[in-house]
């Protein structure tokens, strides 16, 4: 390669890099990546830097595998996974790959790994002056006669330059001579041939022959030349030029007509006799591809069909016969030969807009896509009708030049199919029918058209108490079919039958999840359900929502310990006492513990148990009913003083209890029974407080002492026959105010009003107790059926059994008051005053 050249190659090159620098620059702004390069650049030349282009670093493209694919057999180009540079990988010939095309692309895919993606790029091979103008024949032999006239023109053969534009052939130029020029034309489909024009007259006898040198020269830098030598024979006159039977031939063939088929016959004749009438024909200035598909006979002008035909490649061949004499002199025809089409090709369908995606509530009509169809052939066979595949809520209607719409046929609902596959079925008219299917991918976008609708109808949720502050007690879950922001619910809580404080002191909500969390840690004791309502409410506009009623049941815990009701624990620093009788027998009920649970059901059931006693086994205590009685009978070596611990305890899981200290003191009177009681300390509080009584118990003693004697004088009035005139008052029920009682009671004993009355018909002392207002307490204060029935009046009961009664009472409610008071009991001071 000279100075010169390499020099025009280094330009050349720099105008490509432009070009390619220009052309990623377009690729930037439109998102596609595409190079420019010269055809027959080297192997190994570098195209760009395809890596820095598709903003990958050094450290990606080693873990992304950047590499090329191409659909073609050639592998025009390849990447280096180390630098990511884009090389050449083989030699590049634009007029193999494009043949005439002016602009040739080459296409491939490079692809990325992890994440996988693809980019398309395109490298524009541009045309270099790589080829030289050539002749088909590099030798022309012309034989002209003497007495041609001034202007003939003599056709010359065709010359071939592959390459495009200035590169292809410019111009013809011939060597100095005073006989003939050289003339450029251009044939009907833009061929450039030449012509030798006549112009000077010819004189055999002084110049035999002519040797010219024909140049065909491009427009290339360099320009490249194609030489063709011409030698021209002056022949004797020969006064007569074949002459065709017609100056047009014209054939129509159809494309599938097969090889060796006849297509049309020229015909020239001479008025000359001899050698000068000896007729031959040939091809002259025909184009490459009339070359390659007809073939004529020299001898008889056949013309037949070498290779098959293609409609869509060449619709028409329009080529010039000559018919030359045996004394050189020759004529010309043209010959058109017309292909028509048959049905070979399939249509084409082709998306020109796709308007995806389609909101689900569009109308019918809506548009989804344009398309366009075509078909290569013409006629009936190029004709096209375009049809869906099966029944689906689209139709498609013709627009105009072969463009159909494709629009919503009836409502689309995005919950009953998100995305539609739609099929499109392109047939032509031809025989037989050719079609082709199409599928569009067309997703249904959503809009909010659906309320939030939850798992249940409502929930019921059950928390045990004292539950840790601000736990997760249960959620609430709605679903909304619909997706994105229309989907995406929120939850609050409306209102609650809660009326002391506000909701949100109770219970919270997450707007999220729908998580319950308690505020405040529950007391079934206090409260034991409530209920509130849950909004759920979607993100769409305008927002849907739907309410659930969720009601919260408290469940009870054994977090309350039994409570002792009876016997009192009150006393500060004094013991209190019960007595029992030394005649009393086995059996004998020495007193009730009565005792209470806030908790309920199986935490409420309480049970009683002797856990210390000074003679154990001497007492025994009903598990159930709390009633203490004797299991013998008192003996001399027994203490006079006993004393009991009775434990208390409920049925839950773990139990919790109560304990009560029992003071017993077996004594037939108060009087044998005080120097026991004596014998406890008492503290200097109960000293000051005994003296307040003690002085309180003397007034009161002289106002028992003189009601008593009038009670005495009532009744032997009464004895005497007089008639009633004192009646028992009526039992006196409980105020309001005056019983109070614990929370939630359910088992026990609760405390009575009573009132002492004396009778002119009874001998014995009756005492009458008012029936509680609460009904559980008759169970609780009498539940063995071998007690007393204090509820009853004693009119059904033996003597023994309303002595033990008064003893009971008196051991009960009396002498616990008389020990405070120091006072002799009234029943005793009745007692010997009715003696």
């Amino acid at each position: 390669m000279d100075r010169k050249h390499r020099g025009n190659v280094r330009a050349l090159r720099r105008q490509v890099l432009l070009l390619s620098f220009l052309s990623f620059c377009s690729w930037t702004a439109s998102e596609q990546i595409q190079y420019s390069i010269p055809e027959e650049m080297p192997k190994g030349s570098i195209v760009g830097n395809l890596a820095k282009d598709l903003g990958l670093n050094a450290r990606e493209l080693a873990q992304r595998n950047l590499h090329a694919v191409s659909v073609d057999d050639r592998q025009y180009f390849s990447i280096s996974a180390e630098n990511g540079k884009l090389y050449v990988n083989e030699r590049i010939d634009r007029e193999g790959i494009c043949d005439t095309t002016a602009l040739c692309l080459v296409n491939f895919e490079a692809v990325v790994e992890n994440p996988l993606n693809t980019f398309h790029i395109t490298v524009v091979i541009q045309d270099i002056n790589d080829n030289a103008p050539y002749f088909a024949n590099g030798y022309i032999k012309l034989e002209v006669s003497e007495s041609s006239a001034l202007g003939t023109r003599f056709l010359l053969g065709r010359v071939e330059d592959p390459d495009i534009g200035m590169n292809s052939l410019q111009d013809y130029q011939i060597n100095p001579n005073q006989y003939f020029t050289i003339e450029g034309r251009e044939s009907k489909d833009g061929k450039k041939f030449a012509e030798l024009v006549l112009q000077k007259p010819l004189d055999r006898e002084r110049e035999q022959s002519f040797q010219l040198t024909l140049v065909a020269i491009d427009g290339g830098e360099p320009r490249k030349t194609g030489t063709m030598q011409i030698r021209i024979d002056v022949t004797d006159t020969n006064d007569n030029f074949p002459v065709f039977s017609q100056e047009l031939y014209k054939a129509t063939l159809r494309e599938n007509m097969p090889v060796g088929s006849f297509v049309l016959q020229i015909v020239a004749s001479d008025d000359d006799e001899g050698t000068n009438a000896q007729i031959s024909y040939h091809f002259i200035n025909v184009p490459r591809n009339g070359q390659e598909k007809f073939s004529l006979n020299s001898v008889n002008g056949t013309i037949t069909l070498k290779v098959p035909l293609d409609f869509e490649e060449t619709k028409e061949y329009t080529m010039t016969a000559a018919a030359k004499d045996g004394g050189g002199l020759m004529t010309h025809c043209n010959i058109e030969i017309t292909v028509l089409d048959e049905n070979d090709n399939f249509p084409e369908v082709t998306i020109v807009s796709l308007f995806s995606p389609v909101p689900e509530d569009s109308i019918s009509g809506t548009l989804i896509a344009l398309i366009n169809v075509k078909d290569k052939d013409t006629g009936d066979n190029g004709k096209i009708a375009c049809n869906l595949e099966k029944h689906l809520p689209f139709k498609i209607i013709p627009s105009s030049n072969n463009y159909y719409k494709l629009q919503t046929d009836s409502p689309l609902d995005r919950e009953e199919h998100s995305e539609y596959n739609i099929t499109i079925i392109a047939t032509d008219q031809g025989t037989p029918e050719l079609s082709t299917h199409k599928t569009i991918s067309l997703l249904i976008s959503d809009i909010n058209d659906n309320f939030p609708s939850f798992e249940k109808s409502s929930y019921s949720i059950f928390v045990p108490e004292n539950n840790p502050s601000g736990a997760s007690i249960f959620t609430v879950k709605a679903v909304d079919p619909d997706v994105g922001k229309n989907s995406r619910i929120t939850y609050s809580i409306l209102h609650s039958n809660i009326k002391e404080l506000p909701i949100s002191s109770y219970i919270s909500i997450n707007s999220e999840t729908g998580a319950l969390y308690a505020q405040r840690a529950f007391d079934y004791e206090q409260f034991r359900e409530f209920q509130l309502q849950v909004k759920a409410q979607d993100g769409g506009s305008p927002p849907l929502s739907s309410n659930v009623t969720v009601r919260v049941f408290i469940m009870d815990r054994n977090d309350n310990s039994p409570r002792i009701l009876s016997p009192s624990q009150e006393a500060k620093g004094s013991a209190l006492f019960d007595m029992v009788p030394r005649s009393a027998e086995a059996g004998y009920l020495v007193t009730k513990v009565v005792a209470v649970d806030a908790d309920s059901g199986h935490n409420a059931w309480l049970s009683y148990h002797i856990i210390q006693a000074t003679e154990p086994g001497f007492f025994t205590v009903g598990s159930h009913t709390g009633e203490i009685r004797t299991s013998r009978a008192f003996v001399e070596k027994d203490a006079a003083k006993q004393k009991l611990a009775i434990l208390v305890k409920d049925n839950g899981q773990p139990s919790l209890s109560a304990t009560v200290t029992l003071n017993l003191v077996f004594a037939e009177n108060f009087q044998e029974a005080l120097p026991e009681m004596k014998n406890q300390p008492i503290s200097s509080d109960y000293q000051s407080d005994l003296q307040f009584y003690l002085v309180l118990a003397l007034a009161l003693m002289s106002f028992l002492f003189l009601l008593t004697v009038i009670l005495v004088i009532l009744l032997k009035l009464r004895r005497s026959g007089n008639p009633k005139f004192l009646q028992c008052f009526a039992p006196v029920p409980h105020s309001k105010a005056g019983a109070i009682f614990p929370p939630n009671f359910e088992d026990g004993t609760l405390p009575y009003s009573y009132q002492l009355c004396l009778s002119s018909e009874s001998r014995k002392n009756e005492v009458t107790f008012l029936t509680p207002n609460i009904q559980i307490a008759d169970n609780i204060l009498w539940n063995n059926t071998s007690a007393v029935p204090i509820l009853n009046n004693g009119e059904n009961n033996s003597n023994s059994e309303m002595e033990r009664t008064d003893q009971l009472l008196w051991k009960r409610f009396v002498i616990p008051s008389m020990k405070r008071w120091q006072c002799i009991p009234l029943w005793e001071i009745l007692q010997k005053i009715w003696d």
